[in-house]
């Protein structure tokens, strides 16, 4: 006995109630694939809604069709299409869309995944550019200029972080600061 070392023995394993055994991927649910091609037939007709004039029926389609089993191009995909219809809102429509929806069956849900796209909108939107998007030209007076290429987005990141602030304003204002801690705590991700 006096050989065993009684500080090295990881008394967790021993206690049954312990995190260490317990099965952690039982927290996380379990996600139907879905493939890039359903996303892909999904944003068109969700496009189809918004260009019909039903800028409420398709954010509504967007927030319940979200694709959590998808990778990450489908979910990109997916992305898009709400950061799209999140732009075609004029911002004295925003305040009462949310109330509907927060009204409806499912509304509160439906918000928590709004709260969702808008993160993930405002965390792709605010990406640095690639160090390979810059040229490096030298000039005469011996230092160095670092150029970026444009790439068509000029100012439109900033547009579209403006209008996803916007909506995370009014979001709060409707749902509540509790939409934010639902959205940090599910495992399940847009």
């Amino acid at each position: 006995m006096a050989t065993a070392n009684w500080r090295t023995i990881n008394i967790d394993l021993l206690d049954p109630e312990s995190s260490s055994n317990f099965d952690i991927s039982s927290l996380a649910p379990s996600l139907a694939p879905v493939s890039a091609a359903e996303v892909q037939s999904l944003a068109g007709q969700i496009k189809q809604l918004l260009r019909g004039g039903d800028a409420e029926g398709a954010l509504r389609g967007a927030l319940e069709n979200a694709p959590y089993g998808g990778d990450t191009g489908a979910k990109d995909v997916h992305l898009a299409t709400v950061v799209e219809i999140l732009q075609s809102i004029k911002q004295s429509e925003m305040s009462p869309m949310l109330s509907r929806i927060y009204g409806s069956d499912g509304g509160p849900e439906a918000l928590d995944v709004l709260m969702k796209y808008l993160y993930k909108g405002m965390s792709h939107s605010s990406q640095p550019t690639s160090a390979s998007s810059r040229t490096i030209s030298p000039q005469p007076t011996g230092f160095s200029q670092i150029h970026s290429i444009s790439r068509g987005g000029g100012e439109g990141g900033g547009q579209a972080m403006s209008v996803l602030l916007s909506w995370h304003e009014k979001l709060v204002e409707i749902a509540g600061l509790g939409s934010i801690i639902r959205v940090m705590t599910d495992r399940r991700t847009v």
